[in-house]
């Protein structure tokens, strides 16, 4: 899996929003680290990850809004075609906060108050593993999904290679509290895979990117 056209240029235009050196403390629970990381290996495992995301939901997604779930930089709208109505939930408000100033037009929604039946695509890409109850955060997604609708995760592996690289990498993990296996057990009891792509290798994935429908 490439990483997404123009990436160069979105992570330029991260980097004139984020000085990761000064910054890492407070974003490293965010993908943004990763997307600027100094070794180009470990940032394009970052950007292809988008990539396969994006590739699941112009293959599966209907058109509409979409709701990107703990959005962390945004950049995903850049991703995305140019009329989609992208929302966001991002409960850091100096994130939140950069995001409404990429993305022109953008809307941030809450967890709470998210609007039934409504997404023709949410996506959660390296986000549910930083929380405990990801089965009430699965339920409240596809509560707002279309019937229609995708769902697409990411989440890394856990295994011994991704640990060595996250080490490395310079990421301790502490926040990391499912692996993506583990979410994708959860989702199986309420939605159906219908697209896997495992990352950057079948055989040693790091990472898993996968789509899902209502059952």
């Amino acid at each position: 899996m490439p990483a997404p056209r123009n990436w160069r240029q979105h992570r330029d235009e991260l980097r004139a929003l984020y000085d990761v050196d000064t910054e890492f403390e407070a974003l490293e629970e965010s993908c943004i680290p990763s997307y600027l990381h100094g070794n180009a290996l470990a940032a394009r495992f970052a950007w292809q990850r988008l990539a396969a995301a994006v590739d699941h939901y112009s293959r599966l997604a209907p058109a509409g809004p979409v709701l990107d779930f703990g959005a962390g930089s945004g950049v995903l709208a850049r991703l995305l075609p140019a009329a989609t109505p992208y929302h966001y939930v991002e409960q850091d408000d100096a994130l939140a906060a950069r995001i409404a100033a990429l993305v022109t037009g953008g809307r941030r929604e809450h967890t709470a108050s998210l609007p039934p039946t409504h997404f023709a695509a949410v996506f959660a890409l390296d986000s549910l593993e930083h929380n405990e109850d990801v089965s009430a955060l699965l339920a409240a997604l596809a509560a707002t999904l279309r019937p229609d609708g995708v769902l697409i995760l990411s989440g890394p592996t856990e295994n011994l290679l991704y640990r060595l690289g996250r080490w490395v990498a310079g990421f301790s993990g502490h926040y990391h509290h499912q692996t993506i296996y583990d979410i994708e057990a959860v989702a199986a009891g309420g939605f159906r895979r219908v697209r896997l792509a495992s990352l950057p290798l079948r055989f040693a994935p790091l990472f898993r990117v996968t789509a899902w429908r209502c059952a």
